[in-house]
């Protein structure tokens, strides 16, 4: 079900985003998706969209110290399509951190499960 971003996931996109977030649309309406409990989410827009490509990343620690890489990925349209946050010990998310934790991610550090 639909539901508005909360403050620290809006700071996060914009963050991400940097000053540029005006031309990738409205992007208040956000659904949680089926990741592990993650935090990832999908932004609302037509049925018929794909992922495109990513647009930017970023990192942050949890609460219990474990790092939580994040990408914006737009659709094939160029719209935000989702936020993609994973916990790298896959571990359920229990904070997004605020905006003064927020960093640019290290380089080397990728998924492997995907």
């Amino acid at each position: 079900m639909p539901r508005p971003l909360t403050p620290k996931e809006r700071d996060l996109v914009v963050y991400i985003l940097g000053q540029s977030s005006s031309s990738h649309g409205d992007f208040n309406l956000v659904e949680d998706m089926n990741d592990g409990g993650m935090g990832s989410l999908r932004f609302v827009g037509s049925a018929d969209r794909s992922l495109g490509k990513c647009i930017g990343e970023a990192e942050f620690d949890d609460a219990d110290g474990v790092p939580v890489s994040v990408a914006l990925n737009m659709d094939q349209r160029g719209e935000l399509f989702e936020l993609d946050l994973w916990k790298v010990d896959f571990s359920p998310l229990r904070r997004i951190a605020a905006l003064a934790e927020l960093r640019p991610p290290m380089s080397g550090r990728r998924r492997t499960s995907e």
